[in-house]
């Protein structure tokens, strides 16, 4: 793919730390309407890749470019800011509050209102149309009022999808977001997804390769920090040097 149909694109972007290249020499484009999946043993430089496009991390060479716009030197605040969301692979929510409170503070965080100091943060009403919708699309509205500790494992990374949709992102990043579910919440998730591509591009890692083919519309293989393979799931899959290197052929 290349830049100008890529929403968020990176051009030989590589991260060193030391002597290791964790990324190196990366090239590639995310673009609205498709979940682009990378896949990697462990140690690939997927997460680390992910880090450099949401700006966690500083790139070491290469660059990156929000709609056809350098953003390589923004950092992370910036680039949220301007479109980029992302998930981690640990959860990060606040257990004690309401699935609802969760996610207006996610809108409220993405659109301050410093001058409303007198106005009890729980009174602004665009904060909890945000929150209402974006829990409505992350099939969460049925649980608003419960507190988000009590959720499955499952309905929490439901909700911390939800919460980075309040920030109204054009672009997804999503580190392992199906780690640890059973049959029922992947498949639960995996609608999420499948409703979200047509108004954003989405960037998932995961190590689920049944989920992956069966939601991936462009698969990214990496090993060692580079691009081994990319390109559309069927051709991926008959490629070997990605089975012999990942998907166990010999």
């Amino acid at each position: 793919m290349s830049g100008a149909d890529a929403l968020l694109a990176c051009s030989g972007l590589t991260r060193r730390f030391g002597g290791l290249a964790a990324v190196d020499g990366v090239t590639l484009g995310f673009a609205v309407g498709e979940v682009h999946a990378v896949i990697g043993t462990n140690g690939a430089g997927k997460s680390t890749l992910v880090n450099m496009l949401s700006g966690e991390i500083p790139a070491s060479a290469g660059t990156v470019t929000l709609d056809g716009v350098d953003i390589t030197a923004w950092p992370q605040p910036r680039r949220a800011r301007a479109g980029i969301g992302r998930s981690y692979q640990r959860t990060t929510i606040f257990p004690e509050f309401t699935v609802f409170e969760n996610c207006r503070l996610a809108a409220q965080a993405a659109h301050p209102r410093p001058w409303a100091v007198w106005e009890p943060a729980a009174a602004c009403p665009a904060a909890g149309a945000v929150a209402r919708e974006v829990l409505e699309v992350a099939g969460l509205a049925d649980a608003a009022e419960r507190p988000a500790g009590a959720l499955s494992h499952g309905g929490k990374r439901q909700l911390e999808i939800a919460m980075c949709l309040a920030t109204r992102p054009r672009v997804l990043l999503l580190d392992e977001p199906l780690a640890g579910m059973g049959a029922e919440e992947t498949d639960r998730m995996l609608g999420v997804l499948d409703a979200l591509k047509p108004g954003h591009a989405i960037l998932l890692v995961e190590h689920d390769m049944d989920a992956v083919f069966r939601i991936a519309d462009r698969i990214t293989v990496m090993v060692n920090g580079q691009v081994i393979a990319s390109g559309a799931p069927q051709a991926i899959r008959a490629d070997r040097g990605v089975q012999v290197a990942y998907l166990g052929g010999h």
